[in-house]
């Protein structure tokens, strides 16, 4: 099979950018591997050639992986971003800057094949109008597997659970520890529906399938389990429930 991803490695380290290109080379998927040592020489093969997607190290010296990604972000056409790094704390600025994928060093030759089959999505969604803005109402976050990150998307959070610095989200089937205060994602989720119903919870509103008044307290139930209700969120999230309820009687 001929590859026709062309794509560019970026990293300060040179062993680290011959092995990344050197991987990267080895798919059958990949046609042609540009390298740059840093994101000003990163920008200047993108003056000259286009590129379907950056593989870019987070740490870099002058303008770093995240930086030169917002960057990548504003071009006309632009390329599909895999974070390749070592960092554990990038994982927030990679849900807002909506990368394609997010692969922890050491890099494993499996996990980065299965970056390039994301990013061969991720090309047919953007060659798709109705499909790419399907795709910008429901960015995913990195999460850590079993040793692996994975994109996990937002719609498939019920609730978040404070853990100190930490915020555990909560799906249908486990939840994830990332690396982001809960009082960030309550301030970027608010729009996607998410609502604060205690200092330690985050819900989607729309998964609350009881507001009761328990012995300690007003409590919510989401997906069977008990979630508390503080009594400063306890009023406006009435009110919010019962707008809820007057919007779909209206449809």
């Amino acid at each position: 099979m001929t590859g026709f991803l062309r794509v560019l490695a970026v990293d300060d380290e040179p062993p680290a950018l011959d092995e990344l290109a050197y991987l990267l080379r080895t798919d059958s998927r990949v046609a042609h591997v540009h390298t740059a040592s840093d994101a000003t020489d990163a920008l200047r093969v993108l003056r000259d050639v286009d590129v379907d997607a950056v593989f870019l190290d987070i740490r870099m010296p002058g303008l770093d992986g995240l930086e030169l990604a917002r960057v990548l972000r504003r071009f006309a056409r632009p390329p599909a971003i895999v974070f390749v790094t070592a960092a554990d704390n990038g994982a927030v600025d990679a849900f807002d800057i909506g990368v394609t994928d997010y692969v922890r060093k050491p890099i494993l030759a499996e996990r980065l094949t299965e970056s390039i089959r994301r990013v061969l999505t991720s090309r047919v969604v953007a060659a798709h109008p109705a499909a790419l803005a399907r795709a910008e109402e429901d960015p995913s976050i990195p999460v850590e597997l079993a040793g692996t990150t994975r994109m996990l998307p937002r719609s498939a959070v019920r609730w978040v659970e404070a853990q100190g610095d930490y915020a555990r989200l909560h799906t249908a089937d486990g939840s994830h520890l990332v690396r982001v205060p809960l009082a960030t994602l309550a301030e970027r989720w608010a729009d996607a529906g998410f609502v604060r119903i205690h200092r330690s919870y985050l819900v989607q509103l729309r998964l609350i399938a009881e507001l009761r008044l328990a012995n300690s307290g007003y409590v919510v139930v989401v997906d069977g389990s008990e979630l508390p209700v503080s009594r400063r969120h306890t009023r406006d999230l009435k009110d919010r429930l019962v707008r809820a309820a007057k919007h779909d009687w209206g449809r």
